[in-house]
């Protein structure tokens, strides 16, 4: 008898109509971002990034830990400086590959989310949380500040929360997670799947082209000064509605009818 020693996919794809779910698949070490999963994840990302079929990718993962941050065995096997600095790289540019993926990704949470797997989260555009999911950045403990976790994170909490969290390393659940604004959503656990795949069903009906260039101006405005990005945000809506979606969208809620989209 012949034993397989093939080793499981450590990111998983199951195409819906209309969104594409990735699923982090390595439970074992609690879905941990080691650089073999963080390279599968932006290889994941880049595929899809050239789906026009795709107009929205839920993120979760296998077992009880959505993540559990860098892999710290693989961390603490490293001595040289530029093999840190690289696996630090390697991180943020999965994080930006994520925050300018044409495509929403909403991120699906159960369990904990740790450290990067906590920049993981607030890098999403939108992310749903079990009631039983909690986020820490909890490096202050072992002596490695979260400073790469607090760049997402300081993007999407007021800075007192922030720096609670970093500075403490104390962990927050969901429904103070959903009140710092670090998710969009809190459900019942049994409700996870159902609610998250009815969010990117939505958002998939909505015009590819509009939410794709939505997505974009929004993370590119955050950045600018009030004037600039008022210049700016302007010139993006007259852009859009030069579209084929915009003027269609906008006929069929004149004429009370649902749109029919091109989502290009």
């Amino acid at each position: 008898m012949t034993v397989s020693t093939t080793e499981p996919e450590l990111v998983t794809r199951t195409d819906n109509d209309g969104f594409v779910t990735l699923t982090m698949n390595n439970p074992k070490r609690r879905n941990a971002l080691s650089g073999a999963m963080m390279t599968a994840l932006k290889d994941a990302f880049d595929k899809i990034a050239k789906e026009t079929t795709v107009r929205c990718v839920i993120l979760a993962a296998e077992g009880p830990v959505f993540c559990a941050g860098h892999d710290l065995k693989e961390m603490n096997g490293i001595t040289e400086c530029d093999q840190h600095a690289s696996l630090f790289t390697q991180c943020s540019d999965l994080m930006m590959t994520i925050v300018s993926l044409p495509q929403p990704v909403i991120a699906r949470v159960r369990g904990m989310a740790t450290a990067a797997g906590c920049q993981l989260v607030a890098s999403c555009d939108l992310a749903v949380a079990a009631n039983s999911a909690k986020f820490a950045t909890p490096g202050v403990n072992i002596g490695l500040f979260c400073s790469t976790p607090m760049v997402a994170l300081s993007r999407n909490i007021a800075r007192k929360h922030a720096m609670r969290m970093l500075l403490t390393g104390d962990p927050i659940n969901a429904e103070n997670a959903f009140a710092m604004g670090l998710v969009s959503d809190v459900v019942g656990d049994e409700e996870l799947e159902e609610h998250t795949n009815a969010l990117a069903t939505g958002i998939a009906a909505r015009s590819g082209m509009t939410v794709r260039l939505g997505k974009q101006a929004f993370y590119k405005q955050l950045e600018m000064p009030l004037s600039q990005a008022y210049s700016y945000a302007s010139d993006v809506m007259t852009a859009n509605m030069q579209k084929h979606d915009a003027r269609e969208g906008i006929g069929a809620f004149i004429e009370k009818r649902h749109p029919s989209w091109r989502h290009e």
